[in-house]
């Protein structure tokens, strides 16, 4: 396991110098914030929102809790979080994107989500908390985009309580090839012409279905996980594996 960023890294299927990584990723968020949730709904026929509700069921979250909601982008599971945690509870919902941050926090507040969320722009590897902070992290559909995901593994594992909790909510791998074969067709050649027509950014959603391929499969991640301190790692696949949900545990 590397100490420190890697010299070059993969953006999508491309090689680039791993210090450049942060900025090309921020720059795909910046282009898709706004038009990021209808994307979400459109491009994955709104089953992202079974995905994050069972995550939500999976953390267990009760009032008066800590939680850190990691790359948390327009704060769908921080919304969630804030009811269950209650007004003595505490959610901060934390992003390295300033563009994906403030689209959060105004949604948040349009809903009237206010008092017990913070907003917190923050590099996952790096996290700006204290040790043994948390009862539970989330990160969903985040960890892909991180250049040192060993690090952003071991941050996490850092500020979580002994008996917290981190989910992983993530794109992986496909279980059957006749699954694996028509998700290859939908993201490289449907899925950029949806970004094309609804954002007006092919690129970006072409980059988002390279990055879920360069991402560790389901047995990988949970071994990275294991490798950062976290104990008891397990894992759910959902709609056949495109998606899975890590669980693990710091004592």
């Amino acid at each position: 396991m590397s100490e420190g960023s890697p010299k070059s890294t993969h953006f999508g299927y491309k090689t680039v110098e791993a210090e450049k990584k942060a900025d090309l990723v921020a720059g795909v968020f910046h282009s898709v914030a706004a038009k990021y949730d209808i994307m979400n709904d459109v491009a994955s026929f709104g089953i992202h929102r079974f995905w994050k509700r069972f995550t939500i069921e999976c953390a267990g979250a009760r009032p008066g809790m800590k939680v850190l909601d990691l790359a948390g982008g327009t704060g769908d599971l921080t919304a969630k979080f804030s009811h269950l945690v209650g007004e003595k509870g505490q959610v901060i919902l934390a992003d390295i994107n300033d563009s994906m941050l403030k689209v959060g926090r105004s949604k948040l507040r349009d809903k009237g989500i206010v008092g017990n969320v913070n907003y917190v722009q923050a590099n996952a590897e790096a996290l700006p908390f204290p040790d043994n902070h948390f009862d539970i992290i989330t990160i969903a559909f985040g960890l892909r985009n991180v250049t040192d995901k060993d690090a952003a593994l071991r941050s996490m594992q850092r500020v979580l309580k002994p008996g917290g909790k981190l989910l992983v909510l993530e794109f992986s791998k496909p279980q059957h090839e006749i699954m694996r074969k028509a998700y290859d067709l939908y993201s490289f050649k449907i899925l950029p012409k949806m970004g094309q027509l609804v954002a007006k950014d092919a690129d970006s959603y072409e980059y988002l279905a390279e990055s879920i391929r360069m991402h560790p499969d389901q047995e990988t991640l949970k071994q990275m996980m294991q490798d950062a301190g976290l104990e008891q790692v397990d894992y759910i696949n959902m709609t056949d594996g495109v998606v899975a949900l890590h669980r693990g545990y710091k004592f």
